[in-house]
């Protein structure tokens, strides 16, 4: 359910913050201007971004399938849980850490050794990721139910017996991904992004038509009958989620695949050799090594929390709705400010300009406020509706599972502005130089994220327990301790950074973010009342009713939340404005004055 990892460091907005500083002056010049290949850089990058956004909105409407048909219970908590294993090791070892070494140092072999070592080391990388994840899936596939005995402890012996079949299932999708990997890599260090970047949306769409496809065909379609979601489900319906397992594999290799092409066009020849040793696979393996590390203590925060909500019926599908829709506003603003913002730290620091980074740091992190902290308070205050709208259209996800979900939800969203934070702190570490105080303050939140999701859980547990829901709001205190982890993450990593540069304009953060917690307090205000006055307005909930319940509030809010900061003096406010002018194509400094 969720999607590849690559479709995260795709979601790149250049042009919002390429030149924080940047004034109205220069924006005239540049526009007057021929396009430069900085220019088509950033107009890749805005194709990227297109494709990533699509795959976004199509990944959302396959959570709307999976809760439509298998609402949040006995079929879907396994579903989570089963793809959860392959989906730890895949962004362990196969994305993230590997693309980015993987390109640095296949650059360089282009560069200093020719296109014939390049693609020679393409091979070398493709091979040994071949056979090392072979094995590792073999071995997830023997030794499956001992994982989820470990990961979900909590489960029934007949949900943890479907897990395992999914689990074992799906396992070889980490193959596959790490493939296509190494071919987005290659593809991007060619200069093509659009390819590449649709693949998360490939996978998305075959997973979905195929694994509906596959469940039909194997449940005989009826698997739908059954009255209890969270009572042992017939054999029907059983048959039904394998099968949108099998289409989940199905979508890893198609991700790949649809890649092939582009590879051979661009001259990729493969050559069948096997070698450990070689210099550069030794290189990338390097590389690697710390960004696994840090990795490692996100995945294993994400098994703490499978380990602390899998006896709680439904908890896992209520996070995992949940979590898809926190991931909009972090991916669409704190990667892409965060990834903007890396080749102009970079610059400034090996230039020794460190005022200047001081600067470029300070005005990142206000954009992250501005972008990010209405969003959360907008999913905190309005949590139902939009659940309601996206998730509740009759199926097997109901009323109760809006409400559950909605309140996950806001314990998300508490966090969600420092988690957007760190995705432009952590980068800023890199480009000094300094891999390790990320890598150890991520390490040490795995031992927060315990303590804090087994004491928020205890303590919630003992709230909103009813007959049908013996646990309460446990699961929301999984989401808490999430929020916990990434607060005290922004925090540690904003004090060392400023103890490291001597200063990251502090005061001007601070006031920056006063002004837009003001701003954002006040269209909650405006966007709750809003919703109030039309929910009890309306009697019937048609999707048209619902539509407007979540649509009519998020509006107007926003426009509150415009005129407020603008009262207020926020100043990146200007930026942003000045950003939507130069998309728009207007070039005089009348114009693009925000009024």
């Amino acid at each position: 359910m969720s999607e590849t990892k690559q479709t995260e460091q795709t979601e790149e907005t250049p042009e919002l913050l390429a030149e924080p500083d940047i004034s109205e002056e220069t924006i005239e010049d540049v526009n007057d201007k021929p396009a430069t290949k900085q220019q088509s850089v950033a107009k890749s990058a805005g194709i990227v971004s297109i494709a990533v956004m699509f795959s976004r909105v199509l990944g959302l409407v396959r959570e709307q399938v999976f809760a439509y048909y298998f609402g949040a219970g006995f079929l879907n908590d396994a579903y989570q849980v089963a793809f959860r294993i392959p989906n730890v090791l895949r962004d362990l070892f196969a994305e993230g850490a590997l693309s980015a070494a993987f390109v640095k140092v296949f650059t360089d072999y282009q560069i200093n050794k020719g296109e014939q070592a390049a693609w020679r080391l393409a091979s070398l990388v493709i091979n040994a990721l071949a056979v090392v994840l072979s094995v590792v899936t073999i071995i997830g596939i023997l030794f499956s139910r001992q994982f989820i005995d470990l990961i979900a402890d909590g489960f029934s012996p007949e949900k943890a017996a479907l897990a395992t079949t999914l689990t074992q299932i799906m396992f070889p999708f980490i193959l596959l991904v790490a493939l296509a990997a190494v071919a987005m890599g290659v593809l991007n260090t060619k200069g093509i992004f659009g390819i590449p970047a649709s693949a998360s949306t490939v996978f998305n769409i075959v997973s979905l038509f195929v694994g509906l496809g596959a469940a039909y065909w194997l449940s005989g379609g009826g698997w739908t009958n059954f009255a209890d979601k969270n009572a042992v489900p017939p054999d029907s319906a059983q048959w039904a989620i394998i099968g949108m397992a099998i289409g989940t594999l199905i979508g890893g290799a198609a991700q790949f695949l649809m890649q092939v092409p582009s590879l051979l066009k661009v001259g990729f020849k493969f050559v069948p050799v096997l070698s450990f040793t070689d210099e550069g696979v030794k290189k990338v393996m390097r590389l690697m090594a710390p960004a696994i590390l840090g990795t490692s203590a996100v995945q294993i925060n994400v098994l703490v929390n499978t380990f602390f909500v899998s006896d709680i019926e439904g908890g896992l599908s209520w996070l995992g709705y949940a979590f898809r829709l926190m991931q909009f506003p972090i991916g669409v603003f704190g990667v892409a400010v965060g990834t903007a913002s890396v080749p102009v730290l970079s610059r400034m620091a090996s230039e020794g300009k460190f005022g200047d980074f001081r600067n470029t740091l300070s005005s990142s992190l206000k954009l992250v406020f501005l972008l990010t902290l209405p969003s959360a308070c907008g999913l905190i205050v309005l949590g139902e509706p939009i659940i309601r709208l996206i998730y509740e259209h009759g199926g097997k996800f109901n009323g109760a599972d809006t409400s559950m979900t909605a309140y996950a939800l806001a314990g998300y969203s508490i966090g969600l502005t420092g988690y957007a934070a760190i995705k432009v702190l952590s980068p800023a570490f890199y480009a000094l130089n300094d891999a390790k105080t990320p890598m150890i303050i991520a390490l040490c939140s795995i031992v927060v994220n315990i303590f804090a999701s087994y004491g928020f859980k205890i303590i919630l547990t003992d709230y909103g327990a009813t007959g049908a829901n013996p646990s309460g709001f446990g699961h929301v205190g999984v989401a808490l301790a999430t929020s916990s982890v990434a607060l005290v993450n922004f925090f540690a990593l904003a004090l060392l950074m400023r103890r490291k540069i001597e200063g990251i304009n502090g005061r001007d953060i601070i006031s920056s973010f006063v002004k837009i917690a003001i701003a954002s307090a006040v269209m909650s205000a405006v966007s709750y009342s809003i919703y109030y006055l039309l929910h009890n307005f309306f009697g019937s909930k048609t999707f048209l009713v619902r539509a407007t319940e979540a649509l009519v509030p998020i509006a107007l809010g926003g426009i509150t939340f415009f005129i407020v900061a603008k009262f207020l003096g926020v100043g990146e406010m200007q930026k942003v404005y000045n950003t939507l002018a130069r998309k728009l194509g207007l070039k005089n400094k009348s114009d693009i004055k925000l009024k």
